[in-house]
């Protein structure tokens, strides 16, 4: 009877979360005078593509979804492969100011991105890189998050494998790419989609770095081409927004499971 009861609450947030994904879908066939109808309605009634083919006309979708992928992309590897390499030394290895270095990544924990934000973008300007791609993947290939999170589940694996590598003469490196990266399956997917999800879906930093159209990522050309200067073309944005959702869904959807042990497995809660 208690497991009848859990299911209401359940039912009602699952409604909440997916009723806006689903208008969303649904609006984007829809004409600009049926999305401001009120009371507004679900379903179309007349379904309509031609939001997605004015989407396709009017924007170089192709580039700015290249622009998208390759950042995102980069980060998600970058993160990947440095957050699991500085996450295996705070774990396993022993060195002189290690609590320390540990600690500096937790405390960077607590600065919002706003801060940083200018200092970064003077950084990125005086090296050079405004307006490119690598401005775009460069201050963002490590995050403290993924550390924290690769360092905890790291820090579950037992010690007695790198025991056995090291007598089997393998060297640190050859250990972390050998033994430890194929142990870190379900870390490695949750950092991934989460680093996957945040690039993908960034705008104000490609919005301020991103200067030139070849340069824009898909939710930077949506904001700046779906705003007119008297309206906003929400049939436009709706039709955007379902394109840019697709390939976190798949992300999602193909490492499912594994973010699911990894979160369960991390500590976090």
């Amino acid at each position: 009877m208690k497991n009848r009861w859990l299911y209401l609450p359940l039912t009602v947030a699952f409604v909440a979360v997916v009723a806006p994904f689903v208008w969303m879908v649904l609006g984007s066939f829809k004409g600009e005078g049926e999305i401001l109808r009120n009371p507004p309605t679900w379903w179309p009634d007349s379904a309509s593509l031609d939001n997605y083919t004015q989407l396709f006309s009017r924007l170089q979708f192709g580039t700015y979804f290249f622009n998208s992928a390759v950042v995102a992309v980069a980060v998600t590897l970058g993160n990947l492969l440095f957050c699991s390499a500085v996450g295996y030394a705070l774990a396993m290895l022993d060195f002189r100011g290690k609590k320390l270095l540990f600690t500096i990544v937790m405390a960077t924990l607590m600065i919002p991105g706003v801060v940083t934000f200018v200092p970064l973008y003077v950084l990125v300007v005086n090296a050079g890189l405004a307006n490119s791609l690598p401005a775009l993947i460069l201050p963002f290939l490590v995050s403290p998050f993924g550390v924290f999170l690769m360092r905890q589940f790291i820090s579950g694996l037992p010690r007695e494998l790198l025991d056995a590598g090291r007598v089997d003469g393998a060297g640190e490196i050859r250990i972390f790419a050998r033994i430890i990266l194929p142990l870190c399956g379900p870390a490695l997917a949750t950092l991934g989609i989460l680093t996957f999800l945040g690039s993908w879906n960034n705008f104000l930093w490609p919005l301020v770095v991103a200067q030139q159209e070849s340069q824009f990522t898909l939710p930077v050309a949506l904001a700046l081409y779906s705003t007119g200067q008297n309206s906003i073309q929400y049939g436009l944005l709706l039709a955007g927004a379902t394109i840019v959702v697709v390939p976190v869904l798949l992300v999602f959807l193909v490492f499912q499971r594994r973010f699911i042990e990894g979160i369960a497995t991390t500590g976090i809660k």
